[in-house]
């Protein structure tokens, strides 16, 4: 059971309630929070004093008064007005991640929601009911009001959502669980909706994913290396103490673990002095990306752990005041930084296929790694499979930050299109994935052509597990499925665990 406080959730609490759907729980602290905001609201209510979103329109009708008789009917419009995403659901993973995130977001007792709201936001997530959130739409400013309107709907008993993988109606879904929907009333309608959770949920996906991804890329270059005879001086520690970068501290001391006992490195055949910087320079491409990684993990785990709607309710003080913690800039420029990072792990890795198929590089290897060249094409359009992936790459890394459309009649003139960063950077993300599949289905071709001098200690167990599922190739068959099947085995996590269990725990 995961205890919600909104100050202290962290990435590892996420993964577990995202993949493996632990339950979740409101903290004693976190009720108590929130019921004193809740009285808040309802005494202003009660005095009728103006209020942004208790008394008054939203954006441009911020200027609006609302009679109190209209209070609650205000809240359920501008659910249905702003459920109007479009495109493809979110995953069960991420609509999971926006749930969670969310109602953490409310437990720190600023959004003036009422207690029992927030639990059926909990109790849906514990029983497996998922709305169907678009995953277009938002502008990553006022929030992510689109993706958060089409999950608030299921809580009134209306759109859609998975109850336990059975698409249905919000109203059965929750007839099913046993779970009866609410009535919105002042304000909770903007404090469920006003709020990043999309772009965080998002980013934090992709930025768990990242995590086991930069160890796999070490894991390829690592079996590059090796079936390429490289040479490991430029995996020393003491190059990296001269340019103290922790990234490059991590991939170097990596690659050393990895290749640790091969007697293809240790017999080469070559008299070259230096690699080229595909595989030379692995320690600052790799570790560069691990920099980035770490930085936007920073931002993120502020980012859940805080309140982003508006106005904030401050109860001790007795005050609510408008802000613009909703504004979602201070995860658009990191969810950009994130995709140019992992753009460049595909980048590099390509690039490393390329040397391993072609005979001016691959040093005394067969064309294309395949022993009747002409005959059969062997790993050849596999790597232009790449090569597309990496131009695709570069394409979808343009920073969506850049970008700003005002909206609402101008009142909310600048926006982070945030959100469109976010699913940026899992789309780059998942491409890396199928790169990197290249690289080790070549990679572990090259070593089968090197035997029988036997690779390193972790590449030996890389080449191993890729071995379970895809067999050498002796001639020419579909690499598609070969593909698929490494990215799988990738996002996973089942090869960097069966190499950490030989070579220690990987950086």
């Amino acid at each position: 059971m995961i205890y919600l406080t909104g100050s202290q959730l962290s990435f590892e609490e996420i993964e577990r309630v995202m993949i493996k759907k632990e339950q979740v729980e409101l903290s004693t602290k976190a009720r108590e929070d929130i019921v004193k905001s809740r009285k808040l609201i309802d005494e202003l209510v009660d005095n009728e004093e103006t209020v942004y979103g208790v008394t008054t329109g939203f954006g441009k009708f911020s200027d609006t008064a609302i009679s109190t008789k209209d209070i609650n009917a205000l809240q359920e419009n501008l659910i249905l007005s702003h459920a109007a995403g479009v495109g493809e659901p979110f995953s069960e993973e991420i609509v999971r991640g926006i749930m969670l995130l969310r109602a953490n977001s409310l437990s720190k007792g600023h959004s003036g929601v009422r207690l029992e709201t927030v639990k059926l936001l909990l109790d849906m997530l514990n029983e497996e009911i998922h709305p169907v959130i678009p995953s277009q739409g938002s502008l990553g400013a006022s929030g992510d009001l689109a993706p958060l309107a089409h999950m608030v709907l299921v809580m009134l008993g209306r759109g859609e959502a998975y109850y336990r993988g059975e698409r249905l109606l919000g109203s059965e879904a929750l007839k099913k669980a046993g779970l009866q929907p609410i009535k919105l009333r002042a304000k909770e309608g903007l404090a469920l909706i006003n709020g990043t959770q999309a772009i965080a949920s998002v980013g934090t996906f992709t930025w768990l994913s990242m995590k086991n991804l930069l160890k796999v890329a070490d894991i390829a270059c690592a079996m590059t290396v090796d079936a390429l005879e490289g040479i490991t001086d430029a995996f020393d520690e003491r190059i990296y103490k001269l340019r103290p970068h922790p990234g490059h501290r991590k991939t170097a001391a990596n690659l050393r673990k990895l290749v640790v006992n091969s007697e293809i490195i240790e017999n080469k055949e070559h008299p070259r002095v230096q690699d080229a910087y595909t595989l030379r320079c692995v320690p600052q491409i790799h570790g560069a990306s691990k920099d980035a990684h770490s930085h936007v993990g920073e931002v993120l785990e502020r980012e859940i752990n805080s309140t982003t709607d508006n106005p904030l309710i401050f109860s001790e003080d007795g005050d609510i005041i408008s802000g613009g913690n909703f504004h979602g800039q201070p995860l658009a420029l990191p969810m950009d930084y994130l995709s140019t990072s992992i753009s460049e792990i595909a980048n590099v890795s390509e690039r490393r296929v390329e040397r391993l198929v072609n005979p001016n590089h691959n040093f005394g290897l067969p064309a294309f790694l395949i022993e009747e060249g002409g005959v059969s094409s062997g790993f050849m359009i596999a790597q232009y499979t790449a090569a597309s992936l990496v131009s695709e790459n570069k394409s979808l890394a343009h920073p969506a930050s850049v970008d700003s459309i005002p909206s609402s009649a101008n009142q909310e003139d600048h926006v982070s299109m945030g959100t469109i960063g976010a699913r940026k950077a899992l789309s780059i993300l998942k491409n890396s994935q199928k790169v990197l599949s290249v690289e080790l289905l070549c990679a572990c071709q090259a070593l089968d052509l090197r035997k029988p001098r036997k690779p390193g200690k972790g590449t030996k167990k890389a080449f191993e597990i890729i071995r379970e599922e895809i067999p050498y190739l002796d001639q020419d068959r579909e690499i598609s499925p070969d593909i698929e099947k490494v990215a799988e085995i990738i996002a996973s996590g089942k090869l960097v665990k069966a190499v950490e269990e030989v070579v220690g725990k990987l950086e």
